[in-house]
């Protein structure tokens, strides 16, 4: 899934796409309005976070074309304004979501989520959702970003979700460290040593009933991972 983040303070702008990146997105920066827009074009993204104010062209008028050219991809506005009257002026330019700095990342990842899942939920009554797929006790639900145990309902992100579809697609087979992480995070991706064991972990903890004894995503100690 591909994100256009359009931010003029680098700090920001840099710290929001490495999270995102983290989370599995693939992200185009811009730091003006003007290069958002050519961006916009050019890479043809599926989810747009547009700062406000920024230089040669701001974050409304940056909605207001993208809207003439897409009514359909989600636009989140990320800004420093919280008044009332921007917050309308956003959402009637036609925005899915508003977000006021200074925010925790955390909380602009569920914010995306829940846009995505609005979108994928419509997307999923035209196709019939058939994308699911059950690993064990767990039905997996990719475009809702979800996973369902009995009545618990997991959260999972866009890595998540690769991971949990990779070994299914190879269930009993050892998935090497390097095979997983070029399936899953990319062949440009330059990783630490820790960072596959580490979401491995993680999503052990969402998803099995026992992580320090997993059924699904199984250790090949000196191997890989396996699901059986």
């Amino acid at each position: 899934m591909k994100i256009l983040l359009a931010e003029d303070d680098e700090l920001t702008r840099e710290g929001l796409a490495e999270v995102l990146r983290a989370e599995g997105y693939d992200v185009f920066q811009a730091e003006n309005g003007l290069e958002a827009l050519r961006l916009f074009e050019s890479e043809g993204p599926d989810f747009v976070c547009l700062d406000v104010m920024m230089p040669e062209m701001d974050g409304y008028e940056v909605c207001r074309q993208i809207r003439m050219k897409d009514s359909q991809v989600p636009v989140v506005f990320i800004t420093a304004k919280g008044e009332e009257i921007d917050t309308v002026v956003g959402l009637e330019l036609g925005a899915d979501d508003y977000i006021v700095k200074p925010f925790g990342t955390k909380a602009v990842i569920a914010r995306i989520r829940a846009v995505t899942r609005r979108l994928n939920s419509s997307r999923e009554d035209d196709e019939s959702g058939l994308d699911e797929f059950v690993m064990d006790d767990l039905r997996i639900f990719p475009s809702q970003l979800r996973a369902v145990r009995g009545q618990e309902v997991i959260d999972l992100g866009l890595k998540d979700i690769k991971l949990l579809r990779l070994f299914f697609d190879n269930r009993t087979k050892v998935l090497d460290r390097n095979t997983i992480m070029n399936e899953c995070w990319g062949v440009d991706y330059l990783p630490s040593s820790r960072t596959l064991d580490q979401h491995i972990s993680q999503l052990r903890r969402k998803i099995e009933k026992n992580p320090s004894n997993p059924s699904i995503i199984r250790t090949v100690h000196g191997a890989g991972y396996r699901y059986d």
